[in-house]
């Protein structure tokens, strides 16, 4: 265990800044070579390698982690306290995700150095997961013999989340026909005001959970902005929201309004169902408002869906070794993105789906932050579950 502890805090000492990867991929590519493991930058620079099978017939398996943290390229100074890893306050640790990283090249090195019996192990550390998930993206996936993949990326000890959910953004507009002054005309009929118009059709569409069950939230919506009226001018003269509204115009009888929503979405039926929800919601206005008004929707896909597969071979693996090692495991669902969304909608070279699940092997609290730290026995103790888990899975 100590190898993982020191290993852990080589990488968080060096500063990898999305896209800056460069120095923590060169180290990781040592690091693995000093026990003959094979490793190199593809185009894009994420690090790929590769621990051969020394026995036949056990399965193939990918772990996936990524290198790059939330910070910049200042120092990283560690302080242990308490039983935690952490920084001296001036900015974040980085454990998200190099606690991944490093428990990863841990195990690859200790069933090599140790001779245990495996089978062929493909290890993927990518770049740029926090800003875009451009390394992820950017994967060659016919490199890939696995079929399984276990992506190191949750925050709690023993978590195994078999789906996450899609992001779609909805955007609504509101166009009135007629504008006009809000003392002369306000009594003409057909001078319909986009702000109120948006807020009607606001008010229809869902805002919230549209469905979960027993593994958590599965498909919500949530308005995110909504901006309407007379500001153009105080937009380009104020710089907080409640300035803004405080000086634009209230004498239009507003033409034109904004909103934008975000739709999250383990379940793609669900999404498409909710999506015609709101399409219809939309279609039951403009009938009403006919010749007064209309109202458009845009629908942008930004991430599909990792949806959960009928094939439990990892989650069994993880139920196992969860008992063996008394872990409680947390199977669920996620209600955010990840690099298994990007596995969950590819194929390996030989034209099967990838089937990913995402594992936590450290309670790591105040992630993004300064205040970021790890707790270092849930570590210890989410490296057996790794270590155990892909025991039970090659078996």
């Amino acid at each position: 265990m100590e190898n993982l502890i020191l290993l852990l805090c080589t990488l968080v000492q060096i500063p990898s800044p999305s896209l800056k990867e460069a120095p923590v991929a060169d180290k990781i590519i040592e690091v693995l070579a000093d026990s003959g493991i094979e490793a190199h930058k593809d185009s894009y620079g994420n690090v790929i390698g590769t621990l051969e099978a020394n026995v036949n017939g056990k399965k193939t398996i990918l772990l996936s982690s990524h290198m790059d943290v939330v910070g910049d390229d200042s120092p990283i100074h560690i302080v242990e306290k308490d039983g935690y890893l952490m920084t001296d306050k001036t900015r974040t640790l980085g454990a998200d995700d190099k606690a991944g990283v490093a428990a990863a090249i841990t195990f690859v090195k200790e069933l090599k150095e140790n001779n245990i019996p495996h089978g062929k192990i493909e290890l993927v550390f990518t770049r740029d997961e926090e800003n875009g998930l451009t390394g992820a993206n950017n994967l060659d996936f016919s490199q890939f013999e696995s079929e399984y993949v276990v992506v190191i990326d949750a925050d709690k000890t023993g978590d195994i989340l078999t789906s996450g959910a899609s992001f779609v953004k909805l955007n609504l507009a509101v166009n009135a026909f007629k504008g006009g002054h809000s003392g002369n005309d306000i009594d003409d009929k057909t001078r319909l005001n986009a702000v109120k118009l948006i807020a009607e059709l606001m008010n229809e569409i869902p805002q919230g959970v549209y469905y979960k069950n027993e593994t958590g939230v599965i498909t919500s919506i949530n308005a995110g902005a909504i901006l309407g009226g007379g500001v153009e001018n105080s937009i380009k003269d104020f710089h907080t929201e409640k300035e803004i509204v405080e000086n634009a115009m209230t004498n239009l009888i507003n033409t034109d309004a904004y909103a934008i929503y975000s739709l999250r979405s383990a379940d793609r039926k669900k999404e498409e169902e909710l999506i015609s929800k709101v399409r219809n919601i939309v279609d039951k206005f403009n009938r009403k408002y006919d010749g007064l008004a209309k109202a458009d929707l845009k629908v942008e896909y930004h991430m599909q869906a990792f949806e959960k597969t009928d094939d439990e071979t990892l989650i069994k693996a993880a139920r196992k070794a969860g008992k063996q090692i008394g872990l409680k495991i947390n199977e669920g669902s996620f209600h955010a993105g990840a690099e298994t969304h990007i596995y969950a909608n590819k194929q390996n070279k030989y034209g099967k789906k990838f089937k990913p699940v995402l594992l936590g092997v450290a309670d790591i609290d105040g992630m993004h932050s300064k205040n970021e730290q790890i707790n270092i026995e849930s570590y210890k103790k989410g490296y057996e579950f790794l270590k155990t888990l892909y025991l039970d899975f090659v078996e």
